[in-house]
This record gives structure tokens, sequence and C-alpha cells, in this order.
């Protein structure tokens, strides 16, 4: 047999080296072009990125690439949290051969990214994990998602995706689907749940029956979807009688027998009575709320929102409280249903009429809203936090729910559900019957002791630390922090209520925030820490913030100048003989915490470490001493 000559096997060498080079160069580039589409940044400005042609991106020189060892071909894009801005080009990807065969893992959470998912997505094939969390993306899914015969994991919660779901249950080997806070619809394909490990479409617009789960998820994965129904929600599918069209057909080709007859009848009959009893009520409520208009009008109160009718006033600490009814009024004249409940098992069935019909009692009134005890008619009590004409809008505002419902800490009180329209936020949250913190240091007789109050303050300390860390990168704090809106449950135990429900420019250019207009977000969890500051010395002083014209921090800022620390502190916490080194230790944190400046107050997470080291302190000292 004759050997090819030299010549010619170096020939082939040369092209298929001139080849590989080039498939190379082409891949490069477009991973180039995708990072400067993604970022935002069309020159490579990026700091903490260096992708450049002349290097290789499988020799670690490039962040976020990762190659195949052994032929060096791309495997996975790895780009969270990195604060890209730009706009996603799956296309750009997955119609390079080269990428879109070697490609199994795609990573873009956390990021603030733009536009939507291509079809061409269907063209890589490989990807076994696809994770688009947390970014700006929207616009319906491609059916050829459905193409990804690979994928085990897809991540497309936190985004604005709308439409109906592709057909991914033909999928066998997805293991995870998260697409919780969105804002798709239609119905929830029959996906075989025993596959999954983790399933979430809750806050989203889903509708209809949910296929059976065989208990493998509870209603924690479907909330927030207010036409869903089925287990496993409580909310139960209504039955639905067969369509007088069905009904004729039916007739025609077998006939109708006598019990049909009856049946059908029944239906009509029920469906009369169900229609008079609709109509009874609205005029029932109609001409009430015309009533209470008409008296509201002569005592000079002002329409809209809630109407109040006040009976057997009453008050507490300077708080009207009177019996009241309320109504929401919508912009079409009709009361809307979309009351969205977030959590507890006893709330899942409740309505927004429900509300609106249930005895509720005024119990406070502040700038960002009124606050009503409400008696439901099956024996339930809560609160109903309602605010109006708060410049929010409601796709931002349903966004705020969601992400408040999610910061779970047993000493934090999630709304359980709410309403929005244009002019009225209705915001529900448990009931607690021991009251607030305000009453319990300013409303009794009885004073608490120091381990009482130290303990209070390190609870206090480590929530709004833990909300902080949950939420604060969301642009949102408590807002409003105060005595009187920390709750105590069952127990006394300090629960923090009514988070972030005040806008940050309510707050910019007072005490709690700055003065400034570049702080932004920073400066709202700053002005947290201030209020924190305030509650610690309502606790060591036993004062009223505001009290005949002084301001608590005011006074206790110049009697330390003074260095009478010692007149600062609640009597009563001085006859028990507590230790006033760690009062005053107490009070140092109080004091950094009002600074004036934001920039200087410590964060929560510092806060909770200095307080929680005072309370060890004391504990020891405790045991010492028996």
């Amino acid at each position: 047999m004759k050997r090819p000559s030299t010549s010619i096997a170096f020939a082939t060498f040369l092209f298929l080296l001139n080849t590989t080079s080039c498939v190379e160069y082409e891949v490069k580039r477009t991973l180039i072009q995708f990072l400067g589409q993604v970022s935002g940044k069309d020159g490579q400005q990026n700091s903490s990125l260096v992708w450049k042609q002349d290097s290789d991106p499988c020799k670690g020189t490039w962040q976020g690439v990762h190659c195949d060892a052994q032929n060096m071909s791309i495997k996975k894009l790895l780009l969270d949290n990195l604060n890209f801005s730009g706009t996603l080009d799956l296309a750009m990807l997955c119609n390079l051969q080269p990428l879109a065969a070697s490609l199994t893992y795609l990573s873009l959470d956390g990021n603030k990214i733009s536009g939507g998912m291509a079809s061409e997505v269907g063209n890589c094939k490989q990807l076994t994990r696809l994770h688009l969390s947390g970014n700006q993306l929207a616009g319906d899914l491609p059916s050829s998602l459905a193409m990804l015969s690979s994928l085990k994991r897809l991540d497309i919660s936190n985004n604005q995706f709308s439409g109906s779901l592709p057909d991914l249950y033909r999928i066998s080997g997805l293991n995870m689907f998260l697409a919780q806070n969105n804002y798709l619809g239609g119905t929830i394909p029959a996906f075989e749940f025993s596959n999954f490990d983790q399933f979430n479409v809750s806050f989203n617009n889903f509708r209809g029956h949910i296929p059976n789960v065989h208990g493998y998820f509870s209603a924690d994965s479907f909330l927030g979807n207010p036409e869903l129904c089925g287990d496993p929600l409580p909310k139960n599918c209504s039955d639905k009688p067969m369509p007088l069209s069905e009904a004729q057909t039916s007739e025609k080709s077998k006939g109708a027998s006598k019990e049909q007859i009856l049946m059908y009848s029944g239906y009509a009959a029920l469906g009369v009575i169900i229609v008079l009893f609709v109509v009874l009520k609205l005029c029932r409520r109609k001409k009430g709320e015309n009533k209470v208009e008409a008296l509201n009008n002569r005592v000079g109160a002002s329409g809209g929102g809630v109407v109040e009718k006040p009976r057997n006033v009453s008050s507490e600490y300077k708080n009207e409280v009177s019996r009241s009814e309320f109504s929401v009024p919508s912009e079409s004249g009709m009361v809307s249903q979309s009351l969205v409940v977030l959590s507890s098992q006893a709330a899942m069935e409740l309505r927004l009429e429900d509300l609106l019909g249930a005895p509720a009692e005024l119990i406070g009134r502040g700038k960002n809203g009124s606050l009503y005890k409400v008696m439901l008619d099956n024996g339930m009590m809560v609160v109903v936090k309602r605010i109006k004409d708060w410049t929010i809008s409601s796709h931002d505002f349903k966004q705020r729910m969601r992400i408040l419902s999610q910061a779970k800490h047993p000493r934090v009180l999630s709304p359980l559900a709410f309403y929005s329209s244009k002019q009225d936020k209705l915001l529900v949250y448990e009931y607690h019957q021991n009251g607030s913190l305000f009453k319990l240091l300013h409303g009794t007789t009885k004073a608490l002791d120091w381990t009482s109050r130290l303990g209070i303050a390190a609870t206090i300390a480590e929530a709004l630390a833990f909300l902080h860390q949950e939420i604060g990168h969301h642009g949102i704090a408590h807002g409003n922090l105060k005595s009187s809106n920390i709750l105590l449950n069952k127990n006394m135990e300090p629960c923090i209520s009514e988070c972030g429900i005040m806008d940050m420019d309510d707050q910019r250019g007072s005490a709690f925030g700055s003065s400034s207009t570049d702080g932004g977000a920073s400066d709202m969890l700053k002005g947290d820490v201030y209020g924190f500051g305030v509650i610690v010395l309502e606790l060591l002083t036993g004062k009223l913030v505001k009290g005949n014209g002084i301001d608590l921090t005011d006074w206790v800022q110049s009697v330390v100048r003074e260095e009478w620390t010692g007149e600062v502190f609640d009597k009563s916490l001085l006859s028990e003989y507590a230790s006033e080194e760690r009062m005053v230790n107490l009070l140092q944190v109080a004091i950094r915490c009002v600074n004036p400046s934001p920039q200087v107050r410590p964060t929560m997470n510092q806060v909770a470490l200095m307080i929680n080291t005072i309370k060890e302190e004391d504990e020891k000292s405790l045991i010492y001493e028996v």
C-alpha cells in the first residue's frame, strides 16, 4: 500500500489547524459580544471580567468560563450577581454550533438583565442547567424550551415572564422548576411531580385545577395565584353543571331521562336563587354605605377609601378607638375580589368581602394609614392596615408584598394577605392581644426589669438584622420602626410589625433618614438603625419619645455631654440594682444608632452583635451571683 506523501499529510495538518483556529476565534468573538450585550457595557469596561480575544478562555483567565479538561470545550458560563444591566440574547450563543454542542450550564442569576428568552434556546441541546433568576426578563417562554431533553434544573423565578408554560412535562429528567414571582398564566401542565426535588410556581396568574401532586409539594408552591384551586390549596374547585349546549347534544344522541330533566331544572332553580341572593346583598350593602356616607358628610368626614361610622367612642393613649365599618371603592365602581393570600392556613379561604362585611374597630391612626381590628365570621381576629393614596404602582406593591412574605422569621410579622387598588392598599396581619411595646412601657404601672428590657433589645436587633439581610438588597427597609410597631405575642415576646410599608421618599430629610439624596436604600437601612436606637432609649429611660415638648434623643445626648449619665436611666432599674456598667454599654450602643449622620451609624448586624455580647455578660454575672 502506497503511503501518502509528506507534503500532502502536512497540508492536511495545516488545513485542520486553520479550521480549528477559525472555530476558536469565532467562539471567543461570540462570547465577548455576548458579554458586552448582557453586561450593558459594550466596551468591556467591567473591571471584574477580562475576556480578551488574544487569550485562552480555557486557561483560567476568563472569569465565569469553565471548560472541559480533556477537549478544552466550553461547558459552563457562570455569571451570577455581577450587576449586569444589558439584554439577554440566547440566540447569539445557541446559534453558534460549537458552543451549542458543548454548553451544559448557563447561569445569570441576580443581575438586572432585560429582554426575553429567544426561541433559539432550543438549539443548546446539551444544556442541563439554565438559571435566570432575579432579573427583569419578560415575554412568553418559547415552545422550543421543551426541546431541551437534557435539561435537569430550570430557574426563571423573580422575573416578569408571562403567557402559558410550554410543554415542560415532556422533559423526563427535569427535577427542579422554579418560576415563582412572575406573571405566567394558563393552567399548570400535568407534571410528574415525583421527579422533582424543587417545584414552585407561586405568585403568578395560573388558573384552574392543580394537577395531582401526590403529596410531594405543599401549598407554598402554589400560593398567590387567586384563580388556582384544588389540593394542596384549601380552595376547592367548584363543580360546574354541564352547559346547556352539551345537554342538548346529549339529548339528541340518547334522549333525556326524567332524572336528568329534574337535575337540570334543579340547577336552573338554584342559579336563580343565587342571583337573587347576590342582588339583594349588594342592594343592602349599597344602601348601608349611602347612609354612612350621608352621616360622614354631616360631620365633615372626607369621602372615599375607608368609610367610618363612629359608635361608643373611647380613647387609648391619645388614639381614637371606635366601632367602624370600612369599604373599598375601585375605579369601576365595583369592589375587586383580588385579595391575595400570602400565608397562614387559617387565612387561606379569606376573601375581600369577608373583611368588608365584618365588624371593624379603629384602633389607631398614623401618617401612613389607619389600623383596624376585625372579627371575621369564623371567629378569627385579624388586624387590617389601610393605606390610602400611596403612589406605588400595583406591580411594585405586589412585588414588595412577595418579597416581604418570603422573609420569614419568628419575630417578624409578615402580612397574611393584601389587597391593592389605585386608591387603597389593605394589609392583613395576625392579631396580637397583648398589645405593643409602647403600651407595655408607657401604659402600665408595672415596670419591666432590666433582664427583660435587655432581652427585648437583643431580640429586636436580631430580627431587624435578619430583615436587612433578606430584603435590604431589594431596596426595602422597615421604614417606620418605633415601639408601637413592636407587638407582643402570647408569650410576651417582641415581634416587628408593619415592615416595608413606608415609601423611601417619605423618610428622606427626616431624622430617621438622611438629608442627602444619594444614599438611597442604604440610608433607609440606616433609618431603621436610628429607629432601633430610639426604642433602646425608651427601654433605658422609660420616657416617651416626645414628651412635654422635649425630644428624647436630644435630652439623652445633652445629659451624657454634661456627664450626668446616671440621670438617664429609669429609676426602677436603679432601684433593682441592675448593673450600671452594662446599662451604660447599652446606652452607648443606642447613642451610636441615633447619630445624626447615617454614614456613621453601625449596621444592624454590628448592633445585634454588640447587644448580644452585653446580654451574654449579664447572663454570666447572674450565674456567678447564684
